[in-house]
């Protein structure tokens, strides 16, 4: 069996944002792989939703170093990455694994890096049993600024 990746959607920021969705996204996929690349106006942790769904049905685990310290912990929200990167360029790539099933609750992996701050990596889950058709990136504060990139891509396995 051979995993192909498929562009779902592409958006480049035109001007500063402080959110990005994906919306009707279709099932066909196995697992969904989003990668963010850009900077941030200042201070921001990055969360993830989906569905619209803003209750508290989100925990997140957290494993992190900055080259001078490591750590780890538990979340009761849906972080994609805890140490701010904030005006320093970073990568985020988030994997959502069996996102069309639904008899499961959903899993995330991501992983960040930020050659200026740190390395990270969280497990996420969200406990719902919905398709999900719709994903909120979203900061903590500030805003993502223009020219950054997010990129939804849909595995199949064939």
């Amino acid at each position: 069996m051979t995993a192909t990746y498929e562009n779902i959607a592409t958006t480049t920021l035109g001007s500063n944002q402080s959110s990005v969705t994906f919306s009707s996204i279709s099932a066909s996929f196995t697992d969904l792989v989003i990668v963010y690349n850009g900077t941030a106006t200042g201070s921001m942790i990055k969360r993830i939703k989906f569905n619209g769904d803003t209750g508290a049905n989100y925990s997140a685990t957290v494993i992190y170093g900055t080259g001078s310290a490591a750590g780890s912990a538990r979340y009761t929200e849906s972080w994609l990455d805890v140490v701010n990167a904030g005006t320093n360029n970073a990568m985020t790539i988030v994997q959502i694994m069996n996102y069309s099933n639904t008899t499961t609750n959903k899993t995330y992996l991501s992983r960040q890096s930020s050659a200026a701050i740190s390395t990270e990596a969280v497990v996420g889950l969200w406990r719902s049993t919905a398709a999900i058709n719709t994903i909120l990136i979203e900061g903590s504060a500030n805003q993502f600024t223009t020219g950054s990139t997010f990129t939804l891509y849909g595995i199949k396995a064939e």
